[in-house]
């Protein structure tokens, strides 16, 4: 868990969020975030947009498809260095 700051709620309920977490969480102003209770907590959270989620599957992509590179050439490996295996069917 990370430092604990401590702000004091306005009379309209307003907080202002540290400047070094709106740097970390790429938040300004007038930016969306969400709220909620999770727990017996207060969860405020920055929402996930369809570039988020755009940029994660295409990092998923890739790595399946580096893994599909690396299990072929070990697959090659293995082809050459046990021969041919029979078929059990």
């Amino acid at each position: 868990m990370g430092e604990v700051k401590k702000r004091r709620v306005g009379d309209r309920g307003q907080i202002t969020l540290p400047k070094e977490l709106r740097e970390e969480f790429d938040i300004g102003g007038g930016d969306e975030i969400e709220i909620r209770k999770e727990s017996g907590k207060i969860v405020i959270e920055k929402p996930i947009t369809r570039d988020d989620l755009a940029a994660g599957y295409r990092a998923r992509a890739d790595q399946l498809r580096d893994l599909h590179e690396e299990m072929d050439g070990v697959s090659q490996e293995a082809d050459e260095y046990l021969g041919d295996v029979p078929d059990w069917e």
